[in-house]
């Protein structure tokens, strides 16, 4: 049988307000447990909730930035569940009226564009942070203690739910990042995953290719990174499809994904869904944007990333535009004159490892640097990169260094390089190029750098043909 994947993602972004969601205390990140809270968030008897007026504006903004229809008069709700992280026994969040519903995200790949549906981005506010202590990998699972700090408690949280429209796990890892992304650019999130203020679930089934209908699904819950997203997925597709391969069922439940093992295991089964016992959240009006406030967010949108992309992509190729515009480089990009190929592999590569601010950079004195790269020490360029965000930067001081391009200089030291290294000289004969590398690095080692890799790279190619 020939299968496909059928996923959707539940998108949980922490919105960047000064204050909680429906009470004034201070919305930070990693300050000491517990200090920021009040009798609002920490649900004490007759603490009345007052929405966050900022909140609203950026739900709005971002459902504009997703094509979504703009409700009209949007309804608070309360969502009833218990658990620790939760003081009030329930939590205010949107149900059949959200704020922004119906949209389509478009997600360019190597092989044209894709549309994933929008359900709905509905605002909430987030619950409190447990931490689970002496188990494995601080999951509940296995723990001898439980502790919630409330500081995350009441945060304003947008809720991005896709359709079942994404059909493999690289599609998956690609509408996350240009998600997050247009977040990022929005200016209304930082949307760090490590931080948690991006996190991620994925409702994953599969089914034969051309079947209509959809099959069990199961939910992996709260993945902390781009790559475990689609390592995820992949694992439990793998699973399913054994699963109906052999004569059994999918069951519907909740999984963890282990990156180390790369295997999913249950955290709890879910064989009907859960009843929250959604009603009107009594203490709060409805919300109706204005529309001259919609039309002022809307002209505020900046271009699409996808789109931007598309445009890059005629110069240097789709996964180097993606990167660019992914990871926020692609400005800086554009800023800098030179060979566009070599230009975007420096953004993408050295430069990630200088770790320096894009926005910062001198683009017309990093061009001079990339375009001479090749007559310099690795060293100097190196040095080069990590200063080229500071004030009064120029390439000139570092352009003076020249690198050892003599063959006579080095060709000695390729030689006891290559000498020194009898075994994987032997492998890369027999047909393992990939020590080449190994060997052009052994070399720039012993110069210290100052060795010109593109003739090192020639030099040692040829003494390996002979």
């Amino acid at each position: 049988m020939s299968w496909e994947a059928v996923v959707g993602l539940e998108i949980h972004v922490q919105l960047k307000t000064r204050t909680k969601m429906f009470c004034r205390c201070e919305n930070v990140w990693g300050e000491a447990r517990n200090t920021r809270t009040c009798p609002v968030c920490l649900a004490h008897p007759g603490a009345l909730p007052v929405p966050n007026a900022q909140a609203i504006e950026s739900t709005v903004k971002l459902g504009l930035a997703l094509g979504c229809e703009i409700a009209t008069r949007a309804l608070f709700h309360r969502k009833h569940y218990w658990y620790p992280d939760l003081p009030k026994g329930y939590q205010i969040s949107q149900y059949d009226v959200p704020l922004c519903s119906g949209g389509r995200f478009t997600v360019p790949g190597p092989d044209g564009d894709r549309e994933i549906g929008i359900v709905r981005a509905h605002l909430e506010e987030d619950a409190a942070k447990s931490e689970h202590r002496g188990g494995r990998g601080g999951r509940i699972s296995g723990s001898t203690e439980s502790w919630v700090d409330y500081n995350r408690g009441g945060t304003p949280l947008v809720e991005i739910v896709s359709e079942p429209d994404i059909r493999s796990p690289e599609e998956a890892r690609r509408y996350l990042q240009l998600l997050r992304q247009t977040v990022v650019e929005l200016g209304i999130s930082d949307a760090e995953m490590e931080k948690g203020s991006l996190r991620c679930d994925a409702n994953v089934s599969v089914r034969e290719v051309g079947e209509t209908g959809f099959r069990t699904k199961t939910e992996l819950k709260n993945i902390n990174s781009f790559k475990f997203v689609a390592d995820g997925i992949e694992a439990e597709v793998a699973r399913q499809i054994g699963l109906y391969e052999t004569g059994e069922e999918v069951v519907q439940e909740t999984l963890h994904f282990d990156p180390a093992s790369g295997s999913v295991s249950a955290l709890r089964s879910k064989e009907e869904a859960d009843d929250y016992r959604y009603f009107p959240e009594p203490d709060l009006v409805a919300v109706e944007p204005p529309e001259e406030m919609i039309e002022r967010l809307r002209a505020e949108l900046p271009e699409a990333p996808g789109v931007r992309i598309r445009r890059l992509e005629a110069e240097v190729g789709f996964d180097l535009a993606e990167g660019l515009v992914t990871n926020g480089r692609d400005e800086l990009y554009t800023r800098v004159p030179g060979d566009r190929r070599s230009v975007a592999n420096v953004l993408m590569n050295q430069l990630v490892g200088a770790g320096v601010d894009p926005a910062a950079v001198n683009a017309e004195e990093l061009g001079k640097l990339i375009e001479a790269r090749g007559g310099i020490p690795r060293a100097a360029f190196t040095e080069a990169l990590s200063a080229s965000a500071d004030s009064g930067f120029k390439a000139d001081t570092y352009l003076a260094e020249t690198s050892i391009s003599d063959e006579s200089e080095l060709d000695p030291v390729i030689e006891r390089v290559l000498a020194a290294n009898g075994p994987q000289v032997e492998q890369y004969l027999s047909g393992k190029d990939g020590l080449l590398g190994y060997f052009v690095g052994q070399v720039m080692k012993e110069t210290q750098g100052k060795a010109n890799a593109k003739v090192v790279n020639e030099r040692v190619r040829e003494k390996l043909a002979r």
